[in-house]
């Protein structure tokens, strides 16, 4: 299993269907959005940047996964974007457990970099006109920010194993 894990980031299928898990979760980002008629909030769409981060990083090691700096960009965009995400839904999951949630708003717009406002080129993907006090939407006891945070949380977990897995095992070459 150990030696299965190191292999891993060698290969380009690996990352492919790492890349390919996020943009699946994208797509059901879209259909909760324009089929179910769920508006992102803010959170929600800083959410989906640190999946289509992960997605679009994961890309780099897919087209030259023996490139050790193509994997290593893909390593740093998968933890950094899963734990930023991570930290994120936290955040929003505060907001909507709060008591006077209703009364707690976020912003209006999301705040992107001004040499890249994704939410002024990709308004139907990037803008937010939800409100994140609002549980539109809940499965198993858990609303959309808590499912967020479990998934966040098992990308980190999953690349620490890998990278942890993949520093031992050239260690004992």
């Amino acid at each position: 299993m150990f030696t299965f894990l190191a292999k891993l980031p060698s290969q380009r299928g690996a990352w492919a269907l790492l890349a390919a898990s996020c943009f699946a979760l994208l797509g059901g980002a879209l259909f909760f959005q324009y089929q179910l008629g769920l508006e992102p909030c803010v959170k929600c769409i800083y959410q989906r940047t640190a999946v289509l981060a992960i997605g679009l990083l994961a890309l780099v090691p897919t087209v030259a996964p023996q490139a050790l700096i193509a994997r290593l960009v893909g390593y740093l965009g998968w933890f950094t974007a899963s734990v930023w995400g991570w930290l994120i839904a936290t955040e929003h999951l505060e907001v909507q457990n709060s008591e006077n949630s209703w009364f707690i708003v976020c912003d209006t717009f999301p705040n992107f970099p001004s040499w890249m406002p994704l939410h002024e080129w990709f308004p139907s993907f990037f803008a937010a006109p939800g409100q994140c006090g609002e549980i539109d939407w809940q499965f198993a006891g858990l609303s959309m920010p808590g499912w967020m945070q479990i998934i966040f949380a098992s990308y980190a977990v999953v690349a620490v194993v890998v990278i942890a897995a993949r520093v031992i095992k050239l260690r004992k070459l």
